[in-house]
């Protein structure tokens, strides 16, 4: 991810992306530019109309773990994700511990 940083930023270092706003064609090229400008340890709290599942897919088929996907809000009104950039340290060791132990995060089954 980039080193280059947004002043778009909320108390708490969370980044706002509102899909919404954006074209149909255009939204997954920019939520990629997004995640990629993105540093360690970053969040954009993402916002859109419907739960996007393929998108979801595609993040997680192109970053792996590098990227936390944790749901705010899953409601008819909207859905709000945060994607949360891993640091290195914290993906090294969900590695070490290896998956299925629940030190990467998963439920250890």
């Amino acid at each position: 991810m980039s080193s280059c940083a947004s002043s778009h930023v909320t108390l708490d270092g969370v980044y706002g992306f509102d899909a919404r706003g954006i074209a149909k064609r255009f939204r997954h090229a920019a939520i990629f530019g997004a995640l990629e400008s993105l540093t360690e340890g970053e969040t954009m709290r993402f916002v859109n109309d419907h739960d996007p599942l393929p998108l979801l897919a595609q993040i997680d088929q192109r970053y792996g773990r590098q990227v936390k996907v944790t749901y705010q809000q899953r409601n008819a009104e909207a859905v709000v994700i945060d994607f949360a950039i891993v640091p290195q340290a914290e993906m090294a060791a969900a590695v070490s511990e290896g998956c299925g132990s629940g030190g990467c995060g998963c439920s250890g089954q």
